[in-house]
Order: C-alpha cells, then structure tokens, then sequence
C-alpha cells in the first residue's frame, strides 16, 4: 500500500542531552554572538559507520589541529582505538569491507582544488589495524605498473560484497573533459590486491548490486538516450528492460534488489509525482501500485535492510522520515524518538547483527549532526560525539517550510528561517536561492550558512522556484526555458510574499546565491531592481552562452547538445532570449551594492564568467567588491576562504541592511 506522510517533525526546544554535547558553547550566555568561525570550523566527528555483524563503530576524528584519523570502537567496552592515519594527509571516507576489515581514501582539507597534486587512492587495513595494504595510487603522474597490484589513480570505491575481502571499484578514463565517461567496474579483492573487470552492456553510468553485493543492473547513456539492463543471474547475460530520453523521458531509476530478487525503482507511470515501485522482471513491467507515495513530494530516499529483510524505507517530504515495514524497528524509532523527540533520528542496521546495539544519526534545524549508540535490549542511548560541539542550538534558529503563490498561480514551496530572539516583523531579509538549478537544495537541517546569516539578524528565505526537481514533473516541467524569467518571478514573489506578511521590511531586503543562485542575483538586480538593495554572489553563472562557449568547463557535451537546448535554451533559435536574460550583457542595469567572488580553479563555472561580469558592471557601478580565490573550485573547500567570505558578506549585509530604516517600524 503506498504510504502518506501525514505528520511533520515534533518542534520542541533543544534537547538538554545534546546541549551538554556543546562543550564550551554550551556555556556560554545565550545572547553572545557566535563567531563566523564557529560555524565555519571543520568538524570534529566527520562520519561514523557500524560494522556489519554491529559490535563495532568506525569513526573519522581529527586529531587536534592535525590531520583526520580513524579509529575503531567496541561497543560494548566503549574504548576507542586509531587504527589507520597518514602524517600528511587526513582520512576522507572509509567503508567496512566485513567485520574485521575496511577500506579508506585520503584527502587534504587544508588544500584548495587549485592546489591538489594527488587523487584520494585506497587503502586497506584490518579493523585491529594489522595488515595495511595500499590499493589505489595517489600521485596523478605515477604509473601503476611501477607499483605491483596497485590500480591507477583514477580508480574508487564503489560498493562491498556480503561476507567477502573483496570490494567493487570503479574506474573512470582521466583523459580530457567534455563527454560522459563510463564508470568501468572491477572487482578487487582488499587483501591480494588483484582485480579483474566486469562485462558491462555499454557506456555504463550507473550500477546497482544485489542482495549479496553483486552487479545486476548497469544503466547506460548514448547521446541523449539512456537505457536500463538487467543481468540475469541463470541466463548470464544483459537483457535491455527500458530506454528513454535522459532529459526529457519518462523512465525510471533502479532502485533496490531485494532478498528474493525483486527489483524496486521510482518512476512516475504518468502521474505527477515519483513513487517507489516494483518493477516484475518477469512481465518485464512496472507494477501499478506504488510501494510508496509521497503526498506532495517526489519519492527520495533509500531502502533500508539487513541480510534478512527488507526493513523499511527512508524517505524526505518537508524534513527526513522513515517507514519501517518492520514492527521491532518501528516500535525501536519510537524508542528513540521518545528519547529524542526534537531531532530526526536515522537509524542504521547492522547487515548480520550480534549485539543489540544500532547506530543513531541525530540533527534538526538548530541541532548539527549528532551520533549515537542506542541500545535496543536496555533501551538505552550512548552518545558517541557531535560534529560541531561548539555550536549551542540555543542560539540557533528555527527553519519551517512554508508555501505561496506564484504570480501565475503555481504553488512555490521554501524554507523560511526567522532569527531567534529578533522578533517576527519588519525584519531585514536575504533570499538565498540554490545553485543547480534542477535540484531539491533546501532541507530541515543545520546549514551553517543559512544559521549564520540567521543568527546576524536576518529572515532567510530558501524558495524551491520552478525548475527544481523533488516537488512533482509540473513543478519541474514549468522551470524549462525560464532562467531570467519565470523562474526568476518566482523568487522576486517570494520576497513580496514575505513583506506582504509583515516578515521582511521592505525596504532591507538582499538577494544572494551561489552557482545558478549567483545568476538569479544578478538577475534579480537587473528586473527587480524596487525589491532588492543589495545583491552577494559567488561562483555564479553570468550568461548561458559562455556556458555553451567556454571549452574548459566540466560541462558534458551531451548536456550541451541534448540537455542545455531544452531545459535552458537552444542557442541559436533562443538567442534573443538568452540575451535578454544574460546579467553581463544587462551589467549596466544594475546600480545596487554589489558582492562578487569567484575561484580560481573553478571547472562548472570557470572564473571567466565572473571577470568578464566585474568588467562590465564596474563600468556603471562604483559599488562593487570583487574577490577571488585562486586555489578554490566551485565553492569554497578551505575554512580560511569561507570565514573571510561570510565575514566580507557579514560586513557587506551590515552596511547595506542591518540598520532598521525610518519606516521599518523596528
């Protein structure tokens, strides 16, 4: 039966278990203002995973001002151990290959993309931290014949294999930019380091394991066709169960196989909405009914088991939510949920478990990540750590999702976040509006941009415009050709709805954005130049024929060619069009303060965008700051360039916004 949420998360104020998790922030008054470091500092516990028979944790930790570690626990001795470290690098992810054994790349978070030498490789090493084995290289120059059994630099994890030393890895052609890339699948076996490839049925972008961790499902792309094959696990070989336009078909995505070998995907089947199915491998056909239905919502979400059953299903509407199929696991979500009734509470299986233990990844809105140990035979919780322990979410502010309407009558969803303590009228404002921009960005979560420019005074308001995918093919379908237009209406009503609420003066309203957010400021600069007083911008988009002209964008060339005509313009039957709606072409037309920062390194929106853009605006604005991270890609990866950001931004909203105008009433 498909299942509707009907009920939102409980909204209670911070849990006093979680606040004692703050450390010093936890002490301090709650009207001081917490520093932009404090939002903007790595964190202190990165992931934790339980190990599949769930007697251990792994965990990633910094040591302190050094590099990431990680460090294995026993969960019934509770006494952690460093098992693997590099004295020049940190840890990036880790994966339990089993129980005795795991896997890890390395990284540098103190080093900009502009400024990395070396790819992550992969290692292996016993859980007691014996038998270390280095898999993957890490130097992009170094052949991997010079080293015996090592792969090449370009290989990743891609998924493990039940009660086996081996992994699945994929490989991914380093040479040249501009085309989609097949992801060549190998099995490698963690201990021996030997490898051998898998027989795929084309150019293969997308693979999906069994219940036993084995390639079943390979989906493929051919120009602006993709195709879905399923091997049967008797006959052998690829048979091909459906094919459509990758951009604008109505296929569906492989989901989950299942214990008996069901395969589940979410699909549309000429609704509005995405659910989760069963697809009959047998009819080669989507059932009609849906396993689950979202009202309101896309299905989105993963499939939670263990090597038994099928437990539940994970899924998001206005915030994170499960459906366990599976009484003992429903009735255990209750449990913690009563232990921790202000926060969602994930909770994570162990594949074969022997102890009674789960593992709980817990947050909010005004609560970062928080994990726990929950002990389902003594119903009790043991916290393992917080990511960001000196946020206080006493000083944090509450994000609710809210609705309006657009000029044409389409309904827009957003997340509106109102500063504590501020009050709830005439406030100053900043419309964010996400990158993409054909995603679902917003979430009832702790964003650390959205509560700092929350706990300096500011409503935010996130607006999931049209063309942003999560809400329904209508939603996603009226986004097509309307960068500038009514995608940009969207965003424009959005702010008058917030003043027609008594929420936003008027008069204090700023508009910011990163990558499409970045266009849509500038944009919104340039047609609603009466709502707007400022606009801050970084790594935007500053005309859609640069992102067709511009060679050494990351940008596919199937995207160019199938994608970019349809869902933003044809550049040449749209060329009027795509001036119209170009800010450097219309530069001049913006006369408000202005913020622009772009990266040096920066390959989906390369810097020339912003130059180009500085040029011509500097031209007829004197009130233009302009920043620029040489070492820094799309988005800012060191913690210096986002503190200086946010601090410029800080400086920047405070003389343009901070102060209450003579007619805000404030």
């Amino acid at each position: 039966m498909p299942f509707r949420r009907l009920q939102g998360i409980r909204r209670f104020p911070a849990l006093f278990m979680l606040c004692l998790m703050c450390g010093a922030a936890g002490a301090q008054a709650a009207a001081s203002l917490p520093s932009v470091e404090s939002f903007f500092a790595y964190p202190t516990l990165v992931n934790a995973q339980l190990s599949p028979d769930g007697r251990y944790v792994a965990m990633l930790v910094p040591a302190k001002d050094g590099y990431v570690r990680l460090g294995v626990m026993d969960v019934a001795t509770r006494v952690p151990k460093v098992i693997a470290s590099f004295d020049a690098a940190d840890i990036s992810q880790f994966h339990w290959v089993n129980s005795d054994r795991l896997v890890f790349d390395a990284g540098d978070r103190t080093i900009g993309l502009g400024e990395q030498t070396q790819a992550g490789g992969l290692y292996a090493i016993n859980r007691d931290g014996t038998d270390f084995r280095q898999l993957v290289l890490r130097d992009l120059q170094q052949q991997s014949g010079s080293v015996r059994s090592v792969l090449p630099w370009y290989t990743f994890f891609y998924s493990t294999i039940r009660n086996s030393d081996d992994i699945y890895v994929g490989q991914v052609d380093p040479g040249g930019t501009g085309k989609i890339k097949p992801i060549h699948l190998l099995r490698l076996n963690t201990r021996t380091g030997r490898s051998a490839i898998v027989d795929r049925p084309g150019l293969t972008i997308r693979w999906l394991m069994d219940w036993q961790g084995e390639p079943r499902v390979a989906t493929t792309q051919d120009g602006d066709m993709e195709s879905v094959f399923y091997l049967d696990p008797e006959q052998k070989s690829w048979r091909k169960l459906i094919e459509f336009n990758t951009f604008t078909g109505h296929g569906f995505v492989p989901y989950f196989l299942g214990p008996d070998g069901s395969l589940y995907v979410s699909s549309r089947q000429g609704t509005d909405k995405t659910s989760l199915y069963r697809y009959d491998l047998a009819k080669n056909s989507v059932e009609p009914q849906p396993l689950v239905s979202l009202q309101g919502y896309d299905f989105s979400g993963a499939i939670v088991s263990n090597d038994k059953k099928f437990l539940g299903v994970r899924f998001e509407t206005d915030a994170e939510d499960t459906k366990w199929f599976d009484p003992e696991m429903q009735a255990m979500q209750q449990a913690v949920n009563d232990l921790l009734p202000s926060t969602v509470n994930r909770i994570s299986v162990a594949g074969h478990a022997q102890t009674p233990y789960v593992l709980v990844r817990s947050y909010s809105d005004i609560q970062p990540v928080a994990y726990f140990l929950y002990d389902s035979k003594e119903k009790k919780l043991t916290a393992l750590g917080n990511s960001m322990p000196q946020i206080n979410p006493q000083q944090m502010s509450g994000k609710d999702m809210v609705h309006y309407k657009a000029r044409d009558g389409l309904e827009i969803p957003a997340y509106l976040t109102m500063p504590n303590g501020a009050g709830k009228k005439n406030l100053p404002m900043v419309v964010l509006v996400h990158g993409g921009p054909y995603v679902r960005d917003g979430a009832w979560n702790w964003n650390r941009e959205v509560q700092f420019l929350a706990s300096r005074g500011y409503v935010v308001l996130e607006p999931e415009f049209r063309g942003s995918t999560g809400f329904g093919w209508k939603h996603f379908r009226a986004g097509w050709k309307q960068w500038g237009l009514a995608m940009q209406d969207d965003v424009a009503d959005g702010a008058r709805w917030a003043i027609a609420q008594g929420i936003a003066d008027p008069k204090r309203i700023c508009i910011g954005g990163a990558s499409y957010g970045g266009y849509a400021t500038l944009m919104g600069l340039i047609r609603d130049p009466d709502l707007y007083r400022c606009g801050f911008e970084w790594v935007g988009v500053t005309d859609i024929n640069l992102m067709y002209n511009v060679s050494w964008s990351d940008i596919s060339s199937e995207y160019l060619k199938y994608g970019m005509p349809v869902l933003v313009g044809d550049q040449q039957k749209d060329a009027a069009q795509l001036q119209a709606t170009s800010p450097l072409e219309n530069a001049a037309r913006i006369k408000q303060p202005l913020l622009l920062a772009y990266g040096g390194a920066d390959k989906r929106v390369p810097i020339i965008h912003g130059s180009k853009f500085r040029d011509a605006v500097k031209a007829t604005n004197p009130d233009v700051e302009w920043i620029e991270y040489p070492e820094e890609g799309h988005g800012w990866h060191l913690q210096k360039n986002n503190v200086d950001f946010w601090s410029r931004v800080e400086k920047f909203l405070g003389r343009e916004i901070g102060k209450p105008s003579s007619a805000s009433g404030d």
